[in-house]
């Protein structure tokens, strides 16, 4: 018993077992699809007329890629609250008023800080202009910007001004506490 084997083939000459298949079954049936091009092939050439041809015509011929698309800038949309987010009574108006009229015109900054027995403790402070996220409060012509994260805080809250024989300060009229301390110095929104 004689066993021949197949010379082995370098593998980019090794045809596929699924185009093997289809081969065979062409041979059963006496139907051949014709040959695939080869990728090592040139293309077919083409017979070129004389009108077709430019006159370098040796020269590579090569397109120009399209010039890109120009792009289009869509304007951000400005989403403005019909009720502001916080009011401001007249007598914090004209303090407010006082103090830009001042020598060096600031505006004032309303945050919230954890402190105090309840949590949350009002800050205000003095800035030149705004921060890139703080929501800007006009009123009777005074702006007094409101801290992006002290926002949900003091929404819906009344600034006024209040002026007795033992201290002078803004105070605020929130009706979003939940608890305060004693003093009156901090607060609690959570419920």
């Amino acid at each position: 018993m004689s066993l021949a084997l197949a010379p082995r083939l370098h593998p980019s000459l090794r045809i596929p077992s699924h185009t093997r298949r289809a081969m065979m079954s062409a041979l059963r049936t006496g139907h051949l699809p014709p040959p695939a091009p080869s990728l090592r092939d040139p293309p077919p050439a083409r017979p070129a007329d004389a009108l077709s041809m430019s006159a370098d015509a040796a020269a590579p011929q090569t397109a120009a890629p399209p010039p890109p698309a120009p792009r289009v800038v869509k304007p951000r949309p400005t989403i403005r609250s019909q009720k502001a987010a916080l009011t401001i009574t007249p007598n914090a108006v004209a303090r407010l008023l006082n103090l830009l009229n001042s020598p060096t015109p600031q505006l004032i900054r309303i945050g919230v800080r954890n402190k105090g027995c309840a949590g949350l403790s009002y800050h205000l402070e003095y800035v030149d202009k705004p921060g890139k996220f703080d929501e800007v409060v006009q009123q009777d012509g005074v702006r007094v910007l409101i801290d992006s994260k002290a926002l949900f805080s003091i929404i819906g809250s009344e600034m006024d001004w209040s002026e007795d024989q033992l201290s002078s300060k803004f105070v605020f009229k929130n009706p979003n506490i939940k608890d305060a301390c004693g003093c009156g110095e901090s607060f609690n929104v959570a419920s």
